[in-house]
């Protein structure tokens, strides 16, 4: 027709919408939101469509997506429209954003809802079961007064706090980051000589502040396929002082593992893609965290993740391909220890992530979390430790031996790719508690 974009997918265009997973067929020039009103696809939108409340943004995801046997490419939807634009310089809009009420369809698409645009918001509770450990953080806070310097000895600041920390606290060759000897001096002299320094392992000191400091706090994240948690605490006393989940953004690249990991092999660049929605996620997360509990960024000095072994390596920006076929083999199984920002997050400089060590190819670092927590390896009784999500993690075994195995779940318990049913909201089963009397 002419005057009219070329379709090139489907005659009739497919639609396929995430994170729910819904799709169906509809003729060129229906808009996505009547699209997704007949899917089901529960979008906000309070202006009755007519571009003026913004609510029901939505984001194309551009690319091949061979599971689908579709391409969804930019011509596939209408053109940015007046209407759009006009909502944009008055509002403010993502430069990938589209109002699902204008856009129209072309040719076939995949269509991201985020959260902020869905009615029934999913329900991402991660519950935190409370139990005594011995608080023993990697991080601690010490306060030294220190000699100040004298012509008659001239040793450098660095080498007199060590003394007296090695002194007052057992401290020995400590050595410390780089905006620590940036902030030295200055630290010393407004603490009149009196600093608080953080030590991590009891071997670096990542931090210092004039006078007596008594805050620092850490963060454990657990990354899952489809959900992230993150739990805030005091790294004195271990206090848990926020708690808060969220959706995993990689799900709009898959349902499942496998599914991600072709796509990292079908799309160059996929996987970075991946890295960076992960690791945006998890500076959200902490943005949400601070805000719960009432603390600075900058407080934060020690993070610990897990997750299965395909997030461990998105998360670091490991190639996850190798993961997909036998033998799944790991780029490394030992425990990593990085700074926090090369992550991409905003904490204290000097904060630290450690990511548990994962187990095999597909027994990630959640499941050695879960053997330090409920510690089977130390029990005379045989104990069954099972992790239901979109992959499912199996332990058992007692002092004499553990046992583990993986397997996909996700179509059961987390929704990826179901027909019927529908993820947890409003509505659906949102808790299973099991009775132990």
């Amino acid at each position: 027709m002419s005057g009219q974009p070329t379709v090139t997918g489907a005659a009739t265009p497919l639609v396929i919408f995430t994170p729910s997973g819904r799709r169906g067929h509809f003729p060129p020039g229906t808009t996505v939101l009547d699209a997704a009103r007949a899917l089901g696809v529960d979008i906000d939108s309070v202006c009755g469509g007519r571009g003026l409340c913004g609510r029901c943004q939505v984001e194309q995801s551009v690319g091949s997506f061979a599971k689908h046997g579709i391409e969804s490419l930019p011509q596939h939807l209408s053109p940015f429209a007046a209407t759009e634009a006009e909502y944009r310089d008055r509002r403010g809009m993502q430069v990938a954003r589209r109002l699902s009420c204008v856009a129209q369809l072309r040719g076939d698409v995949v269509m991201d809802v985020p959260i902020e645009s869905q009615v029934f918001r999913q329900v991402v509770r991660k519950g935190l079961e409370v139990r005594e450990f011995q608080v023993d953080p990697v991080v601690r806070l010490h306060y030294v007064e220190v000699a100040p310097p004298r012509l008659a000895s001239p040793s450098g600041d660095l080498v007199r706090l060590g003394e007296s920390l090695e002194v007052e606290w057992g401290l020995l060759d400590l050595e410390a980051d780089v905006h620590v000897l940036q902030t030295l001096q200055g630290a010393l002299e407004e603490g009149r000589w009196a600093v608080t320094v953080a030590v991590h392992d009891g071997r670096t000191i990542t931090a210092i502040w004039p006078g007596l400091h008594e805050v620092a706090y850490g963060v454990a994240i657990d990354v899952g396929s489809t959900t992230i948690a993150g739990h805030l605490a005091d790294l004195a006393d271990g206090t848990v002082l926020a708690s808060k989940g969220m959706m995993n953004p990689q799900i709009r690249f898959g349902e499942d593992l496998m599914s991600r990991v072709s796509y990292a092999m079908m799309h160059p660049g996929g996987a970075a893609e991946m890295t960076a929605a992960v690791r945006g996620a998890l500076d959200s997360l902490l943005t949400s965290l601070v805000a719960k509990a009432g603390v600075r960024r900058d407080e934060i000095h020690e993070l610990a993740i897990v997750g299965n072994p395909i997030m461990h390596h998105l998360l670091l920006g490991i190639d996850p391909v190798p993961l997909g076929s036998a033998p799944f083999a790991l780029a490394t199984d030992r425990a990593v220890r990085i700074r926090a920002t090369e992550l991409g997050l905003t904490v204290h400089p000097g904060a630290r992530a450690y990511l548990l060590p994962c187990i095999a190819g597909h027994v990630g670092a959640d499941t050695a979390g879960a053997i330090l927590a409920e510690a089977p390896h130390e029990s005379e009784q045989v104990t069954l430790i099972v992790d239901v999500g979109t992959n499912a993690e199996i332990v058992l075994g007692d002092r004499h031996g553990l046992l583990a195995a993986s397997s996909p779940t996700g179509p059961a318990f987390e929704g990826a790719q179901i027909s019927s049913g529908q993820r947890a909201a409003p509505g659906a089963i949102e808790r299973v508690r099991i009775d132990r009397q």
